[in-house]
Formats: structure tokens, C-alpha cells, sequence
């Protein structure tokens, strides 16, 4: 059958049409690359509305899961994780009449809910089997395109007017109207006519589809929503690229125009089975109507159901939190006076463990916890390279940019080898041809490799063990004066105004070998990079003596037998290298003895059955481990992340923390107008929750918000993201083995509980401020709970203050 080759025209989109469609684009979150991996709650765009709400929605819209299966909750009730009065105390706070025993016989009962079906989800239903489904097809095709046109060096698929750059839909068509092999993937005879009718501008596609496919106002949000979520990899990309964007003042949002290529599929097998196949078109007519019809009822009945699990949910972050504020509350305030040694560590979990190891070697040691990037907006450009990269969290911009001093060319023409090497030898295309072309030669470096595995740096890593560093802002060299106001800044961030003779700053990497997800295990804060760079930048300010003589006129005096040492805390190794400074025996000592700790009490969650090995073979194993490029779980990373406390050191000192805890230093009394508290709510606390809401999401639907199968990983574009297999949607968030054990899930899926150690009237003025800190809390993305001087825990919701239960004795 001959189809004719126009379009019907119906106009344009509405003003209302319009801002629908947007409004279901901003619902989506970036997903940062590969080689910036950070941590992002995958629901942040929707942060205005009740985590409940958002569970339901998405839950109907694609069966996403936000909560754990009943059995989970079950196994936790029977360990006794759960107790009955924080279960009785969940359900009266989630307004829930239901009793214990009752709560526990919807545990076993079985939930028939119906979701929302996209056309081609309603044509699979009734799909001869023995065919290419057509939703599996749709996302590989949309995905396999993105890959194509997202790669950095030069689209893969050139359009065919090349006299001005092709936008994203329009890329896409040209490239699909020259595809005559979708027809005979999909065994449809014609198919791929119907691709010659679209409209050459994205926003006319959607006019049209939404016209033809009968969707009014009260649907179309929803709908494009869905079709975003089927393909939320690469929405999640483009996500990242208006966050960037917006982040630059440099506009860049091309979601209307992904999702007019995922609706001009939905228009096509619209059309084709309209006029070819007229029988199987009307009883999709009749299913579309219906699922328009039971949309907004869908979301209440997921929102329904879903209710109890909500509170078996809740009743498990209660139990834990019952616990950890007994902890809290018991524990003997230790406070310092003097110290011989101060060490500042990121506030990240795993710093808790090595800090509780380093304080435990003598009352004379000082540990501070404090964000990553240690405060300093860099960005990091190796000298005579374009190549730049942030050294500070996702959330802000960075002002200040940093390189080392370098007087020859040799380094960077090594980085220019390496990188051209890197390149060849470990994207996807190369992995046959590289070896074959390299042929024995290779192939002991392999055997090397697998049988005496030492330690490989990124090239660009390789060139930031400097000692001397060129700061500038704008363009300009920063002045004096205009580091000792940087460094004022971060000390009375940090809380310093006593110094010891020795201060570490230390920063914290990771070090794995073949990990497309390495940068995730780095330091967030830092941009999903190692801390180096900021530590030996700020290790160098604050030794400068011209700094440290303006800082005396900003009334900070650092003694002058003070020493601050850049540090980096090996987070694989739990090795702790210090840079261009040799420390005195009895330090080095301490940090030794700090490593033999922690090592030995994160063996039991990596290896148990070296528990009682000694310290050499313990050692000698992580340092293998870090450099086996068969290793899939050479780290748990941020896994088991429970609290973020924010109180001061010496109040937390005397508690095990089981590495679950972030720690950031602070004292109140110290912030005058509360700034300092400010900061930390509007920044740390949200990399904390974005940190956490990943994790809990990765666990809760590894198929949508994790990356699933590590071993099946293929590298995208070089640095974009990974496909499990070679297709499919663009993965994002965490790997099955970054999450799971082989027989446990090494991760708790709760919400994080922030401890404040202030007092009410700043935290209500800060809450009423921001309404992201506000949204967060009042729609339950976290529990926001103040430590008072007195020993009380009570919560901040909605306005009111409310007591907290510890554990019963």
C-alpha cells in the first residue's frame, strides 16, 4: 500500500500544551558522566511534591518501584530490625488506623494493581510473540541514535543538509528516514513510510500527535512524562546538559525534543495500524480511550495501596533512628583543649570509620569533619591544556581556576600520549582491533597485569602531584589579599581558630582498576574527582607566609610552628599519603596504626574470611584488590548511608557510628547570623540527600535507576554513561555489585535522618528561606532533627517541633 509522503497540519502547540510538556521534562534529573560521576536523588526534580505522591506517580506511570517488596520488610520484622512501637508509631504518623497485626497481614497479602500503557505497551499486549516487541525497539533505536549524536568527537550519523547544525529531532528524522531496515526488524511492511509523513520541527510533531492521539489537558503531562521515563537514561542526559546549562548561563534544553521522538514513535504505529492493519487499530482506539480515561484514578490507587508499605518503610528508619538517638543521647561528650595533631577529613561515611580509628590512637588527636572540596570553588586545567574539569559538587559553579606551575613541555606532551593511548586501548570499538594490532605484545602486558597488578593513574590525575599552584579568577592571578579573604572563609567554615603544630588536610580518592564507575567511589564533593587537587591548594595557602600575614590583619593568627600537610585518604586501601611533607615518627605512627583499624573492621563486610589474618596479609590484601582490574566490588563505597550529624566532634567522639553517618563539625555558639549553618543546610545537606536518594533508588529499582550487571557494561561515547549489553537505554546510578553481595543487599534503603545541632530559631528562618531545605523536609525526602545542648532530639516538620523516641530499655 502507497502512503502519501506530507504531513497533516493542525497547527501549533498551545500555550497551555506547551507548558504541560515542559513541566513533564523538568520532572526528570541529570545524570552526570562518567568521568564526573556524582551521586543525584533521581527524583529531585519532583522534591516539591510529597515522596508518597511521587512514588505513586511514577509507580503507575512505568512500575517504578520507590519502596522495598513486602518480603524485605518481612525478613527485617522477623531480625527484629523493626520493632512494634516504632511500627504503631509509623502508622499514627503516616495516619494509618491499622494495627500491628494488621500490619503484618498485608505483608503476606498480594497487590493487583493496573499501570499506565503507553500505545506500544498496549500493542505488545497483543504482539505475535515470535516478533520484535515494539517498545524493546523503540528504545534501542531512540537509544542507539543518542549514543551516536551525544559522542563527543563528531556525530556517527551526518545529516544530509549540512549547511546548519541539525537539532536533536531533526537529527533524528533525517537519520530514521534513511533507515530501511526498521520495517524488516519489525516485520511491518511499510513501516517506514509513515516516518517520510512526520514534520520536520519538533514542536510541530507534537501538535500533531496529540491532536491525532486525542490527548486533552488532563492527560498530557502524564503522558509525556511516561514517554520520558521510557527512555529516562537519555532524558536524564539531556537532564544533565540543561543543568549545565542553566549552571553557565548558557540555555541548552533539547527535552522537548527528545520527547518528540519518543512521541513521533507513538504517532507512526498510530498511523500505520490506522491504515494498515484496521481491525487491530480499533480495539487500540478503544484500549487508548481507556487508558486516558482511568489516568488520574491509576495514580490514586498506587497512592492508596501504597500506603502501608509506607509505613512499614517508615518504621524501619524509626528503629534506626530510636537506636542512634539512644547512641546519641548516652554518649560522654569528650572535650579538647589542646592537640598535638588536627586531621580534617571529608564529611563523607567512610571518613567516620578511619576518624574513630586515628582519634583512638591518642587523646592529643583532633579529627574534623567538613565537605570534600574543603571549600574551594576550583576548577582544575592542567598547564597548556584545554582540558578543564570542577573540583566542587554538582550544585555549584566554580569561580576559581587552578594549575600547577610547569616549565617544560615534557609533561604535556606525556599527557597527550597517554590520553591518545587511553583512548585507543579502552573504548568499546578498540577491543578487538587494539590487541590484535599489538598482538603478543599486549598480550603480556595483559598477563602482567593479571598476575602482578600494580597501580595505573589517570593520565590527568598523574598531574597533580604538584607542590606549586597558579590560582585565578576571571582570568586574573588572585592576590594576596584576595587568598587570605579565600582562607579566612574556609577556616571559620571549618571551624579552626586554634591551631596545632601539625594540621593534615586530608582529601579522599579511590583507587580501582577497569571501573567505567571509578569516579563514583571518589570524592562527590569534588566532582566525582580525587580531593588532591583541593587539599594542596588550600595546603599552600595557608603556608604562604604573605597569607598568613594578611589573615593576622583579618584577625586570624596561625602560630608559626604550624604546618598544614596535604593528605589523601586511599578509601579502597584505607591508606593515608601525605604530600611533600615528612611527618615526625609518632604521627606517622598514629596514621599507620589508624589504617591496621579500619582495615581490619571493614574486612568483615569485604572478605570475612580474613577476619583474623594479620596486618601484613590484610594490607597486602586491599592493596590488591585496588589494583585488579577482575575486581567488581573492590569497595562498598558510600553503601549502608543512614544519618548526616551536624554537631561537633567531641560530641560524637565516643560512639561507633558503623561508618553510616556523615560528619561535618560544627559549632553553633561560633556562627554569628547563623551563616555558616545556612550553608550547610542549603549545600552539604543536599549533596547528603542526593547521596542517599541514589543509593535507596539504585537498591529499590535497580532496572530503572541502577546500571544493573557491572560485567556487562560497555562504555558510552567514551564518557557519557554505560549500556548493560550493547543496547537498551542509557544506565544510570549504581551496579548490582556496587550494591549487593552475592547473597545481601550491603545497602539499607531509608531516608536520611540530618542531625542539627542548633538551636530551633535558626533552623525554622533558614527552613522558611529555601524552599528546597523546606520541600525536603516537609515532603519527608529526609528527617530533619535537632541536638540541643541539653541532650533533647526532636524533629522539625511541617512547622512543628515534635519529640523523638530512643530505644527502649
Amino acid at each position: 500500500m502507497n502512503v502519501a509522503i506530507k504531513s497533516t497540519s493542525v497547527g501549533q502547540l498551545t500555550e497551555t500544551q506547551k507548558e504541560l510538556l515542559t513541566t513533564a521534562g523538568q520532572k526528570i534529573a541529570p545524570t552526570w558522566p562518567l568521568d564526573q560521576m556524582i551521586a543525584v536523588n533521581p527524583f529531585w526534580q519532583m522534591r516539591d511534591q510529597p515522596i508518597e505522591q511521587v512514588s505513586a506517580r511514577v509507580s503507575a506511570l512505568d512500575r517504578v518501584e520507590c519502596l522495598m517488596p513486602k518480603a524485605h520488610y518481612r525478613h527485617l520484622y522477623a531480625q527484629g530490625e523493626i520493632s512494634q512501637d516504632a511500627l504503631q508509631l509509623a502508622a499514627e504518623q503516616q495516619g494509618i488506623a491499622m494495627s500491628v497485626e494488621q500490619l503484618a497481614i498485608f505483608l503476606n497479602q498480594e497487590d493487583d494493581l493496573a499501570h499506565w500503557h503507553n500505545i506500544a505497551d498496549l500493542l505488545d499486549n497483543q504482539r505475535d510473540q515470535h516478533k520484535m516487541a515494539w517498545r524493546d525497539e523503540i528504545i534501542h533505536q531512540i537509544s542507539q541514535f543518542c549514543a551516536a549524536y551525544y559522542q563527543q568527537l563528531r556525530p556517527i550519523f551526518p545529516a544530509s543538509d549540512i549547511s546548519a547544525p541539525a537539532d536533536l529531532y531533526r537529527h533524528w528524522l533525517d537519520m530514521t528516514r534513511r533507515d530501511r531496515g526498521i520495517s524488516i526488524i519489525m516485520d511491518e511492511p511499510g513501516l517506514q513510510q509513515y516516518f517520510q509523513q512526520l514534520p520536520p520541527d519538533a514542536e510541530t510533531l507534537l501538535a500533531e500527535a496529540v491532536d491525532e492521539l486525542g490527548v486533552d489537558d488532563t492527560v498530557i503531562e502524564d503522558y509525556a512524562h511516561a514517554l520520558l521515563l521510557d527512555i529516562n537514561g537519555w532524558a536524564s542526559w539531556v537532564a544533565y546538559l540543561r543543568w549545565q546549562g542553566d549552571l553557565h548561563a548558557k540555555p541548552c534544553d533539547e527535552m522537548l525534543q527528545l520527547l518528540a521522538i519518543r512521541m513521533a514513535w507513538e504517532l507512526v504505529i498510530w498511523r500505520y495500524l490506522k491504515a494498515q492493519q484496521t481491525d487491530s487499530f480499533a480495539q487500540l482506539a478503544a484500549l487508548w480511550l481507556g487508558e486516558k480515561d482511568q489516568l488520574a484514578l491509576l495514580v490514586e490507587q498506587h497512592e492508596q495501596v501504597q500506603k502501608p508499605l509506607w509505613v512499614w518503610a517508615k518504621a524501619a528508619e524509626l528503629s534506626y533512628q530510636a537506636w542512634l538517638n539512644t547512641q546519641l543521647i548516652n554518649a560522654k561528650k569528650q572535650l579538647m583543649t589542646t592537640s598535638r595533631l588536627q586531621a580534617a577529613f571529608c564529611i563523607d561515611v567512610r571518613s567516620e570509620v578511619i576518624r574513630r580509628a586515628l582519634e583512638n590512637q591518642s587523646d592529643d588527636i583532633q579529627t574534623i569533619g567538613f565537605a570534600g572540596f574543603f571549600g574551594l570553588p576550583l576548577e582544575y586545567q592542567p598547564h597548556d591544556s584545554e582540558l578543564s574539569r570542577p573540583q566542587l559538587p554538582g550544585l555549584l559553579k566554580p569561580v576559581i581556576q587552578v594549575s600547577e606551575w610547569r616549565d617544560t613541555q615534557t609533561q604535556v606532551d606525556t599527557l597527550n600520549i597517554k590520553a591518545r593511548w587511553q583512548t585507543w586501548s579502552q573504548a568499546a570499538p578498540s577491543a578487538f582491533s587494539m590487541v590484535e594490532s599489538m598482538g603478543w605484545l599486549y598480550a603480556f602486558k595483559m598477563l602482567k597485569r593479571s598476575f602482578f597488578a600494580t597501580q595505573t593513574d589517570h593520565p590527568v590525575n598523574a598531574l597533580t602531584h604538584q607542590k606549586s599552584w597558579l590560582l585565578r579568577k576571571n582570568a586574573q592571578v588572585l592576590s594576596v589579599t584576595d587568598k587570605a579573604e579565600l582562607a579566612k572563609g574556609i577556616l571559620h567554615a571549618m571551624g579552626l581558630d586554634q591551631f596545632a603544630a601539625t594540621v593534615l588536610l586530608v582529601g579522599h580518592g579511590s583507587h580501582t582498576s577497569n571501573n567505567l564507575h571509578a569516579a563514583g567511589l571518589d570524592c562527590g564533593a569534588c566532582g566525582g574527582q580525587s580531593g588532591e587537587v583541593n587539599v594542596r591548594v588550600l595546603a599552600q595557602l595557608l603556608n604562604d607566609q604573605e597569607v598568613r600575614k594578611a589573615l593576622t590583619e583579618l584577625g586570624i593568627t596561625i602560630p608559626a610552628a604550624t604546618r598544614f600537610v596535604a593528605a589523601l585518604h586511599n578509601t579502597t586501601t584505607d591508606h593515608i599519603d601525605c604530600f611533600d611533607t615528612k611527618l615526625d615518627q609518632t604521627v606517622a605512627s598514629w596514621l599507620q596504626a589508624a589504617t591496621e583499624i579500619a582495615q581490619r573492621e571493614r574486612i568483615v563486610q569485604i572478605a570475612p574470611s580474613f577476619a583474623n589474618s594479620s596486618a601484613a596479609v590484610l594490607d597486602r590484601f586491599y592493596t590488591q584488590r585496588s589494583h585488579d582490574w577482575s575486581q567488581v566490588r573492590p569497595e562498598w563505597g558510600l553503601a549502608n548511608n543512614a544519618a548526616f550529624i551536624v554537631a561537633p566532634r567531641c560530641w560524637t567522639r565516643n560512639i561507633n557510628l558503623q561508618g553510616r553517618s556523615f560528619l561535618h563539625d560544627y559549632q553553633w555558639q561560633n556562627d554569628d547570623g547563623f551563616a555558616v549553618l545556612e550553608l550547610i543546610m542549603t549545600a552539604p545537606m543536599v549533596v547528603t540527600n542526593w547521596i542517599n536518594m541514589q543509593y535507596n533508588a539504585s537498591v529499590s529499582d535497580n532496572l530503572k535507576y541502577g546500571c544493573g550487571n557491572k560485567l556487562l557494561h560497555n562504555a558510552v561515547a567514551g564518557h557519557i554513561g554505560v549500556f548493560e549489553g550493547n543496547g537498551g537505554d542509557l544506565r544510570i546510578g549504581l551496579s548490582m555489585q556496587s550494591l549487593h553481595d552475592g547473597e545481601k543487599w550491603m545497602h539499607q534503603p531509608q531516608r536520611l535522618a540530618v542531625y542539627l545541632a542548633s538551636p530551633r530559631e535558626p533552623i525554622e528562618q533558614i527552613t522558611a528561606k529555601h524552599d528546597n531545605v523546606r520541600w525536603l523536609i516537609d515532603n519527608q525526602w529526609l528527617y530533619l532533627l535537632r541536638w540541643s545542648d541539653e541532650g533533647l532530639i526532636e524533629r522539625y516538620y511541617q512547622g512543628q517541633w515534635l519529640p523523638q523516641e530512643t530505644e527502649k530499655t
